[in-house]
């Protein structure tokens, strides 16, 4: 060893060594869109291609590869106004595929593919679902079903090449538990039309990955422990006067584990989605909306883990393919401060759990119920529909700027630094104690939203990282209520559904004002944080570049 050379210090967190453990960023692995027609919008483009280079979103998964709109599967020439005439054997066109996935590529994003829905000269069923009309029926003819996934896969390893369709994943459909919305069929049905494209995509290449099942929410009664739901068991749910002191479980976990095992089916990786919410039917047939508490997507996770690790598969990597505080496409509570402090604190709460959990989703270029009504209509979107950012935006640039080793961990927040660079960063919140563990919930209009905004107390945030070299420079971001908040800005100009290009330019404009400054570490290279942070502020802490 060279005698002569100064050994670096160690990075020290009040005092004491830094933890030094691994930080999976589980918030920018994959995130969410629609459905594959709108990524050939060019506002989405720009907007996902802000969210590659500004979130760090490595892969993007959608629905609507196979529906009508993106033309893959054919049977008729296609007319217009002359004749359709039959085509003698179905025909696979991926030029419109090609353009979204292209894209992508070219963004340094991959697909997280989502293989559905049913084209509709393929099912059985016709009866569709959104604005857009998604078909969601188990296929007439599986060989044609099997056909047309082989056919894909075999497309892109063409255009692509082995080596990169290698490192995408093949999910088989999507919420297959939600019958009859995004599944006409049964179990049984889903986990047979599992085996048969799993067992498709292998013979392709046995290093291709594939997973599912892809189901929605965790339950606490037995309404998916049949072939179809039985919305009477859900009727405790809805009458329980703690749901949170319920036994919640996984939707079909288990049983797809089971089956695949018995039959020797793949499986390398299992899906679900963690919505923190559920809908159970009452004895009066109506439908009744509860919210769980804060910390329910750790608890199931923990659960789900462990499942998964006593299984046949219990080196199967855990996707959650979407993620959000609910899964209402209208929901106002996504537009929020409140939502971004709400994601911070689950996303640092459950990072070491899975291998990514998907925000549900980008953007609020989301059609599933037609275009939003106004600019803060409470779209899943970081971004509004012109591309305004919302607080959650700015919540999770704050965590992909965080390093990938952890340096401390508290209910608060977190410090980090970077292996490569040895940057230190932090994230801090104050997510009210007088809130406990109760969640943000849902919210039908942004009035009811801003009752949150009353509960407190502020935080004060103070640490010391020492081992700095003398005289760094930090730059502080803090996003709170009265900084990079433009729901607010939107509801004191009168909520305007259509606003003037004057007011969408003040509304981007307020979106982006958060309260920055900056810290120097001493002459001793010690870096005091002294943070005073207000209810639901989120704080970022990052060595100036």
């Amino acid at each position: 060893m060279d005698s002569d050379r100064t050994a670096t210090p160690a990075l020290t967190v009040d005092g004491r060594p830094g933890t030094d453990s691994p930080l999976r960023h589980v918030w920018s692995e994959c995130a969410g869109a629609g459905r594959a027609n709108e990524a050939l919008r060019a506002d989405w483009q720009r907007q996902f291609t802000e969210a590659v280079d500004t979130l760090g979103f490595r892969y993007l998964r959608f629905h609507g590869l196979f529906h009508d709109d993106m033309f893959v599967y054919r049977e008729s020439y296609g007319g217009g106004f002359g004749p359709d005439s039959p085509l003698p054997e179905p025909v696979h066109t991926f030029g419109y595929v090609d353009k979204v996935f292209d894209f992508i590529l070219e963004t340094g994003a991959r697909p997280f593919v989502e293989l559905g829905f049913m084209p509709r000269a393929l099912a059985t069923v016709t009866d569709t679902l959104f604005w857009w009309r998604a078909h969601c029926s188990p296929p007439k003819d599986m060989g044609k079903w099997v056909e047309l996934v082989t056919r894909t896969v075999e497309h892109w390893i063409d255009r692509y090449g082995l080596d990169e369709v290698r490192r995408w994943r093949f999910e088989v459909w999507n919420e297959p538990n939600l019958v009859p919305h995004f599944w006409t069929g049964t179990r049984t049905e889903y986990f047979e039309l599992y085996e048969q494209t799993a067992l498709a995509i292998k013979r392709i290449d046995p290093h291709l990955r594939v997973g599912g099942p892809s189901t929605s929410v965790f339950v606490p009664d037995d309404r998916y422990r049949g072939e179809t739901e039985d919305r009477a068991a859900s009727h405790p749910t809805a009458a329980a006067p703690d749901v949170d002191a319920l036994d919640w479980q996984p939707v079909w976990i288990e049983e797809f584990l089971t089956w695949c095992a018995e039959r020797d089916v793949p499986v390398d990786f299992v899906t679900t989605h963690l919505y923190p919410t559920d809908y159970a039917f009452g004895s009066d047939g109506n439908g009744v909306a509860l919210s769980r508490y804060a910390d329910a997507t750790y608890d199931d996770l923990r659960l789900l883990r462990k499942l998964i690790a006593g299984s046949a598969y219990p080196d199967a990597e855990v996707h959650i393919t979407e993620w959000s505080t609910s899964p209402s496409s209208r929901d106002r509570m996504h537009d929020t401060l409140f939502a971004a402090t709400a994601i911070t604190r689950a996303y640092l709460q459950c990072a070491a759990l899975a291998d990514s959990i998907s925000y549900w989703a980008f953007t609020d270029v989301f059609e599933e119920g037609g275009a939003g009504i106004g600019p803060f209509h409470g779209g899943f979107g970081l971004v509004t529909e012109d591309g305004a950012h919302k607080p959650t935006f700015h919540a999770m640039a704050m965590l992909e700027r965080l390093g990938d080793r952890l340096l401390l961990s508290t209910p608060h927040g977190a410090l980090t630094r970077d292996s490569r660079t040895s940057a230190v960063a932090g994230v801090f919140f104050n997510y009210p104690d007088e809130r406990g563990t109760r969640a943000v919930g849902s919210a039908d209009s942004y009035e009811q939203t801003r009752a949150l905004a009353d509960e407190g107390p502020a935080r004060r945030i103070r640490h010391a990282v020492g081992g700095l070299a003398p005289g760094t420079v930090f730059l502080v971001e803090v996003l709170d209520w009265e900084h990079g908040n433009p729901a607010e800005a939107w509801y004191a100009m009168g909520s305007p559904l259509n606003p003037s290009r004057a007011q969408s330019r003040h509304l981007h404009d307020v979106a982006d004002a958060l309260h920055r400054f900056t810290l120097t570490a001493s002459g001793e290279g010690v870096l005091d944080i002294d943070l005073d942070l207000a209810p639901w502020a989120v704080a970022s802490v990052r060595q100036a570049d």
